[in-house]
């Protein structure tokens, strides 16, 4: 799978999808980061559309954009493919709710938790 590495592209890979319904599904909202415990990631109705992790990148940046004040955790933090933690997602799609979502691995000290975060084209940015 080619890495989408601008927002032009991430927009581009989402388009022409049906809009988003209510999810009844185990995730709930996720409208920001939000721990994911393997028994919500309810994989028969999801599918990979997309990645931001470019392979030929040792070690993407950890830095994080924020040019609005937004933190991290914020619903309305920018999604920017060249920024922690975007450039460690991949792409998914909710064949129930047709929601696009984001999910990565963050890894700290002994702890390894699965995150996610619904996909909301407006805070796509470069």
């Amino acid at each position: 799978m080619t890495p989408l590495k601008t927002a032009d592209e991430l927009r581009a890979a989402i388009a022409g999808a049906a809009p988003p319904r209510t999810c009844s599904c185990a995730l709930g909202a996720c409208a920001g980061w939000e721990s994911l415990a393997e028994y919500r990631w309810e994989a028969g109705q999801m599918t990979q559309v997309a990645t931001l992790r470019d392979p030929a990148v040792d070690e993407p940046t950890l830095e994080e954009f924020h040019p609005g004040g937004t933190r991290y955790e914020s619903p309305q933090a920018p999604v920017a493919p060249a920024f922690f933690p975007y450039n460690r997602c991949d792409v998914w799609h909710c064949q129930r709710c047709d929601r696009h979502l984001l999910r990565y691995t963050e890894f700290g000290g002994y702890n390894v938790d699965p995150r996610v975060r619904a996909l909301v084209p407006e805070n796509i940015a470069d």
